[in-house]
């Protein structure tokens, strides 16, 4: 990494020890350093948009909203969300340098320098000035609760019943790129085949279509919670979206498992194509 890019830089684990770490109405934790571009008042009601019942399992995560967050030594090759050979660095400041070299997040085992010298708490650096606007920052901010939920805690037998009836009924469509993947491989390979009930079920990938799957719907309904948005607006990369009446149904599964806290409330409007 140039000189010059290197100079302005601090590690993450030196912004977490000297950072001071808030908890949220519903019990998460976060914090914010440098100049995030975001107002308090928003990163607030965005991370409490966060059900009290979700919130609860991820006392071991502190999420850290940062200007600008990528690896030591970052270069043509992606170091990914987490290295263990790359030391995370955050820059206070956002330069048209550094963000060519940023990522959308960085996750980093804080130890006991993490917050309140707990032991094993991780941190999840947001890089708030590469996702510029409100409904970006806040999905990555909510896919990366998704995951953490279902990595605590699982996935329902009544979501999973709900998903694989939908995969098997072969509704249209998926929520993202890993969970459209990971579907057409536990049912052999092919989506739009219809399924036949002699073909065989590949069980592991399965768990991690359902797994995909649990962690989508909660980062969905958690948007939804925080922002209005459009369906459309949900497609990241190539793959078709779920049909709405399906997304619907797993996301209203979703807030009954998982109410929303006081002042936020969740709806699913339909309108008509002119």
């Amino acid at each position: 990494m140039a000189e010059s890019i290197q100079s302005g830089l601090v590690q993450a684990t030196q912004v977490a020890r000297e950072t001071a770490v808030r908890c949220a109405a519903n019990g998460l934790h976060f914090a914010a350093y440098g100049e995030t571009g975001q107002d308090d008042a928003d990163l607030v009601r965005m991370v409490q948009a966060v059900p009290i019942s979700i919130a609860a399992a991820l006392t071991r995560k502190a999420y850290y909203f940062v200007p600008l967050a990528l690896a030591e030594g970052r270069g043509s090759e992606s170091a990914g969300h987490r290295s263990g050979n790359e030391e995370t660095m955050i820059s206070p400041v956002f330069t048209a340098e550094i963000a060519e070299l940023a990522i959308c997040h960085r996750n980093v085992a804080l130890g006991t320098g993490g917050v309140a010298g707990e032991e094993g708490r991780d941190g999840v650096f947001l890089s708030t000035r590469l996702l510029g606007d409100r409904f970006s920052l806040a999905f990555e901010l909510f896919i990366n609760v998704g995951h953490a939920f279902v990595d605590e805690t699982g996935v329902p037998e009544s979501f999973s019943e709900l998903v694989w009836n939908q995969a098997v009924a072969d509704v249209r469509g998926e929520t993202s790129q890993d969970a459209w993947e990971s579907r057409a491989q536990a049912l052999g390979g092919g989506q739009n085949k219809g399924h036949d009930s002699r073909q065989r079920i590949d069980e592991k990938a399965k768990t991690d279509y359902l797994e995909a799957a649990f962690s989508d719907a909660i980062a969905i309904y958690l948007l939804s919670l925080s922002v209005d948005f459009d369906y459309s607006e949900l497609r990241e990369r190539e793959y078709p979206l779920l049909a709405p009446q399906a997304l619907a149904d797993r996301l209203r599964l979703v807030a009954q498992l998982f109410p929303p806290n006081a002042d936020y409330e969740f709806s699913i409007r339909y309108r008509r194509r002119m």
